[in-house]
């Protein structure tokens, strides 16, 4: 059990760089988004269900390895996962036809999902309370740089690459992964705390943490805020290349800034949870969500220039940098004994959320304002399920 600062910190590099999978797998082929409808021939919305699948995959691949790692251990689900994230990505690069795009997506999704899951269900083995939020800051730090990474990585392998050598390039980092997760990892659920009897049991203990009232009040509160992130994510590459006529290389600096954002507003939450507590902090970010999203509608109703719409996606994604700290610590904190199942149901509940808002956005066509009104709305609703469900839970 790593309780050194050092080991401490290793440990969070290597479960944030697993943790990364699911941006990774979203965030690095979007530059070539509009390339790839080209090379395809299909329609931008038709594109945009690249996305949606993969977000699909992923919240699916939550319940599948969550609950397995409570009855298996964490390392062999893990090292399934990394396999299968190589096999899909090949696929991905290989497809002919949309179709064929769309179901590698689902199964690339699917095993990014294993990073994801057990990343967080590692990390609640190890830690508890104000080490967790901290702990989960930390993973936030390394997890934050792959949206910063994954883009402006992307826009310049576009220069040497077309977008099938970006899902290639996915393929190599899911097998240098697997080798780290082998000499890196080891096993943080010992046999004596793993879920008794049949993997059928494994998976109904999801329906004891999705009725946990204050469980269920966090995760859908973080659900929603990343509902709103992944539209920002899906309508994005659209608005800032087509609308506003940024190049492949602009937009990937407009998002890395964005993602820079999103480390610095972690950062500084996991320093005000031992002052104010995890709860006051989260109610500021869920503020800050308000404001910033609201600020965005208008820029969108108004038509305003881009550096004033830039400026409200900053904050709006900086808010949700606070919000994925202290939500998850204290949806985490209050399944102790469930970890990989609550795990999962924070993971399938983002991104089920996430691949909903993202074909909302390309209704009636992708554009500043139904990019906007779909962020602002996820937002929203993340702030009514605080106030209606959210409350300090006890650890059980």
């Amino acid at each position: 059990m790593p309780a050194t600062h050092s080991n401490r910190i290793g440990y969070a590099i290597s479960l944030g760089l697993l943790a990364a999978l699911g941006p990774l797998c979203i965030d690095l082929y979007l530059p070539a988004l509009p390339a790839l409808a080209a090379d395809l021939h299909t329609p931008t919305a038709t594109a945009q269900l690249s996305l949606t699948a993969g977000l699909l995959g992923l919240g699916a691949g939550q319940l599948i390895f969550g609950p397995l790692s409570d009855k298996t251990g964490r390392l062999r689900p893990l090292t399934l996962s990394l396999i299968l994230l190589f096999i899909a990505s090949v696929g991905c690069a290989l497809a002919q036809t949309i179709d064929q795009l769309l179901l590698a997506r689902l199964f690339e999704g699917l095993a990014g999902a294993g990073g994801a899951v057990l990343s967080r269900a590692i990390a609640r083995d190890m830690y508890s309370g104000h080490d967790l939020t901290r702990f989960f800051a930390m993973l936030m730090l390394v997890n934050g740089l792959a949206p910063i990474a994954a883009p402006v990585m992307g826009g310049a392998l576009m220069a040497f690459l077309d977008w099938r050598g970006l899902f290639m390039t996915l393929a190599l980092i899911a097998l240098l992964l697997l080798a780290m997760a082998r000499l890196k990892l080891h096993e943080t659920l010992p046999a004596a705390r793993r879920s008794q009897g049949s993997l059928l049991s494994a998976w109904a203990a999801l329906g004891k943490v999705v009725t946990h009232r204050p469980f269920m009040g966090f995760c859908l509160t973080q659900g929603f805020m990343m509902s709103g992130m992944f539209a920002y994510i899906g309508a994005s590459p659209f608005v800032l290349q087509q609308i506003y006529g940024l190049s492949p290389q602009a937009f990937s600096f407009c998002f890395a800034l964005n993602g820079l954002g999103l480390v610095i507003a972690s950062q500084t939450s996991a320093r005000l949870c031992p002052l104010w507590g995890e709860y006051r902090v989260l109610k500021g970010g869920l503020t800050l969500a308000f404001i910033a999203s609201g600020t965005l509608v208008l820029t969108g109703l108004s038509g305003a220039a881009l550096p004033l719409v830039l400026t409200a996606l900053f904050f709006s994604v900086a808010s949700n940098g606070v919000i994925s700290v202290t939500a998850a610590s204290l949806a985490m904190q209050s399944q102790g004994k469930r970890a990989g199942s609550a795990s999962a149901v924070i993971g399938v509940t983002m991104f089920t959320l996430g691949a909903i808002s993202v074909p909302v956005t390309g209704l009636g066509g992708t554009s500043v304002l139904t990019m906007t009104l779909t962020i602002f709305g996820c937002y929203l609703l993340a702030i009514v399920m605080f106030l209606l469900l959210a409350q300090k839970p006890q650890t059980v």
